[in-house]
């Protein structure tokens, strides 16, 4: 199998709606997938995109991809490269197109100087964490991550 990784590019929005769906059934949240082609389309690749997307192909099918932005420490007063989302099809999973995805997003980390690379899991994908901790990743168990989004988020916002 010969594995590569590319930019993904405007026409790539449907196979991406297919990971971030397929990505959401495992997670058990497909309910929370508002994204669309189009939506896909103009975040990922319009004039006011701030967020990357990199397709990996075995044999030239789409195996899986990865969503990515700069995040920025002011401790570093770097930039840092944050993983939104990877996403490796069932069929490739143990292929090492998971780790070249990672080790891409690593290169480009390095390439634009950032100073960290980072991500977020749930506690219970133990095939994950065993593929980060294998890498050398390790876990930040002193923080905490919180979100405020749809109704929460509105209601803070107008009060």
């Amino acid at each position: 199998m010969a594995a590569s990784i590319r930019n993904a590019v405007p026409e790539d929005a449907e196979t991406i709606l297919r990971f971030i769906t397929e990505l959401a059934i495992y997670e058990k949240a497909e309910h929370e997938v508002e994204a669309t082609v189009e939506r896909l389309q103009a975040s990922l690749f319009g004039p006011d995109a701030i967020t990357r997307a990199i397709i990996c192909e075995v044999d030239g099918i789409p195996a899986g991809f990865a969503i990515w932005f700069y995040n920025y420490s002011t401790w570093q007063a770097r930039k840092g490269l944050y993983l939104e989302d990877l996403y490796v099809t069932p069929e490739y999973r143990g292929s090492g197109a998971g780790k070249l995805l990672l080790k891409h997003l690593a290169r480009t980390a390095v390439a634009e100087g950032c100073g960290r690379f980072e991500w977020s899991v749930l506690d219970w994908n133990e095939p994950a964490i065993r593929v980060y901790e294998a890498i050398g990743a390790e876990p930040m168990s002193e923080w905490k991550r919180y979100r405020l989004a749809g109704a929460a988020l509105k209601a803070f916002a107008e009060n």
